[in-house]
């Protein structure tokens, strides 16, 4: 489907500001015998000049990117430990008592609604993944398997279900229609209700040049400006926001009917202030991106093929989305990096979309190579303790963002700073 006017304010003025050519889903990890069908789409993001909204010029179906989702909460240590804070700081600043109904849009294998349930709330799942939605009921949550909108809020409205807290961590960019996904919203909520979202900070994509945050799911990207109009148009208010460094860079947006009973914290104005003071209502700002990256991308091809003459082994560090984007962006393939690890087990014995790079047990691993590309480079500094005895024992790491660069053990100490 192509996007002809702004998602957020309908508006006609968009201009596209990067295109990363035609890509496959990122998620959709091919065998050998499967690899001469894989379907790519067309990967242009655009920003809208009304209300700055940045998203994908077209993107996929949903069921087709989202029925069998590979991707899986539970595997990712730093996101669970992330999980455990931002709950215990959600029920602590809205003093939500124990029993509270928690509806969590986009809830995997159910590894957040565990985290509440731990906390003595009740909990409810809505997603569309088969694969997960088994995982989450295995684990003990109930979870409804189907995408969120005003007509599934009807019906969890006449089950006269009234959630105290609902969740959204990295789906609320996933939407191709979110005015229907906000008026689901407001048909549940009542003032005592709070709608919590989690997304990937759009001031941190562009300041520090991570395009692979850019993939066919992510039909959007939230800066806190434009998702407090979006608000306001249906009667909604965005009561405070916090900033994460979880996947390189997050804020978590706090939302309630515009009666409810929670104040309007004056970090949103200053969010707002802090957006336009940094150039994200300049186009000038997003072509300076796509310069920066071009950049980027010629450097880290530098980087490799010299490794590669020099004789050096390079491994893949994980086969996160993201990776997707940027190794079909790149155009890295198996003759530059040898595999890519992986503990997950729907992408283990599978390749990479698009460069068909092998995807092997990370537990398997005897020979380790002389590096690693860090496709997760937003959670460096897990795979920094991680993998100490390799980087002890000489191994590199390459991080891709901002700037192509290799890490060493000497390096770690002024990396964490």
């Amino acid at each position: 489907m192509k996007n002809m006017s702004c998602m957020n304010c309908e508006s006609v003025n968009l201009c596209r500001f990067i295109d990363l050519g035609d890509q496959p889903n990122g998620n959709n990890f091919p065998t050998e015998q499967e690899i001469d069908t894989e379907i790519s789409f067309p990967f242009t993001m655009m920003v809208c000049t009304d209300c700055w909204q940045v998203q994908i010029e077209e993107f996929p179906a949903p069921e087709f990117m989202f029925s069998n989702h590979p991707y899986i909460t539970g595997v990712n240590m730093p996101v669970i430990d992330h999980f455990r804070k931002m709950a215990d700081r959600t029920i602590e600043k809205f003093e939500l008592p124990p029993h509270s109904l928690v509806l969590d849009i986009g809830c995997n294998d159910g590894t957040l609604l565990r985290v509440f349930q731990e906390r003595e709330m009740r909990g409810l799942g809505i997603d569309p993944g088969a694969r997960t939605g088994r995982l989450c009921r295995e684990q003990g949550s109930t979870v409804c398997e189907t995408f969120w909108n005003s007509e599934i809020a009807d019906a969890v409205r006449r089950l006269n279900l009234r959630p105290d807290l609902i969740t959204a961590t990295a789906v609320f960019y996933h939407i191709q229609d979110i005015h229907d996904f906000v008026l689901g919203l407001k048909t549940v909520m009542n003032d005592n209700t709070v709608f919590m979202a989690q997304c990937v900070n759009l001031q941190d994509v562009i300041e520090k040049n991570q395009f692979d945050h850019f993939y066919h799911e992510h039909t959007m990207i939230h800066g806190v400006a434009p998702l407090d109009s979006l608000f306001k148009r249906h009667g909604l208010r965005a009561l405070d926001v916090e900033y994460y460094d979880v996947h390189g860079g997050s804020f978590v947006m706090y939302v309630g009917l515009e009666t409810c009973k929670y104040a309007t914290q004056p970090t949103i104005a200053a969010a707002i202030r802090r957006e336009r003071d940094s150039g994200l209502q300049d186009f000038a700002t997003y072509d300076a991106f796509r310069q920066r990256v071009e950049q980027n991308r010629a450097d880290l091809m530098e980087l490799l093929k010299r490794l590669k003459s020099e004789g050096s082994t390079v491994f893949a560090l994980g086969a996160p989305l993201k990776g997707s984007t940027l190794l079909n962006y790149c155009g890295i393939g198996p003759e530059l990096v040898e595999c890519a690890t992986e503990v997950n087990e729907f992408k283990i014995g599978k390749l990479t979309p698009g460069t068909h790079i092998p995807i092997v047990d990370e537990r398997s691993v005897i020979r380790q190579p002389d590096y690693y590309l860090l496709l997760s480079w937003n959670f460096l500094d897990f795979f920094v303790e991680k993998y100490d005895e390799f980087l002890r024992a000489g191994g590199k790491f390459i991080v891709p963002h901002p700037t192509a660069r290799v890490v060493g053990h000497g390096d770690i100490r002024r990396v964490a700073a």
